[in-house]
């Protein structure tokens, strides 16, 4: 899932996403107070945009030249600085953010997990750690995937790699808010929310 995988992804269409926030996004970060935002894997950039309408600063960082300007394109008020970056070996700046927000980023496993070490290391003191994933069990087949989830962080894993400078407020399986994309069978989410204390 390199650059090339990610501009032909949305080359194919003229729209790849519903142009709606994701609904973990605004469940979750509803209560919590405007700061810096980095919005990991932003793709067209609905979440970006829902942020910064709400007072957000907000980073909306993607592998893909082609989301990036799809993004921009929407972003009339020159709202967000859209960045093109590969945040699996490009670490963002070390705690600069308040919210770091993670939707279905398929994060790859690394033996010394240096990436997501490194999206763990931008959210600031007080910071907010936001993942929403697949329920694995919502998936079709392996052999029908295409690719094998445990080559991908889960929420699980990512708990097990918080220390004590972290408090996991919430860490479970729900329903969604939205009705799955067309083709999926994406009935539930795995949300991980956590707090850096210190």
């Amino acid at each position: 899932m390199n650059e090339q995988f990610w501009d032909n992804r949305y080359r194919s269409s003229d729209q790849v996403f519903s142009g709606n926030p994701n609904g973990v996004l605004v469940t979750e970060v509803a209560d919590l107070p405007p700061g810096q935002a980095l919005d990991v894997g932003c793709g067209e950039g609905a979440d970006a945009l829902w942020l910064a309408s709400r007072g957000w600063r907000v980073t909306a960082a993607d592998i893909s030249k082609v989301a990036l300007q799809r993004a921009a394109a929407a972003d009339v008020a020159g709202s967000v600085a859209w960045t093109r970056a590969d945040l699996t070996v490009e670490p963002p700046p070390a705690a600069a953010f308040d919210l770091v927000s993670m939707h279905y980023f398929p994060l790859p496993q690394q033996r010394n997990h240096t990436g997501l070490r490194g999206l763990l290391d931008a959210v600031a003191s007080g910071g907010t750690l936001l993942v929403g994933s697949h329920d694995l069990t919502d998936l079709p087949p392996h052999h029908e995937r295409g690719f094998d989830p445990d080559d991908y962080y889960r929420p699980d894993d990512i708990v097990r790699l918080l220390d004590d400078s972290w408090t996991v407020l919430v860490n479970e399986t729900r329903s969604r808010t939205a009705p799955a994309p067309a083709g999926t069978h994406h009935l539930h989410d795995i949300v991980l929310r956590a707090q850096r204390t210190r």
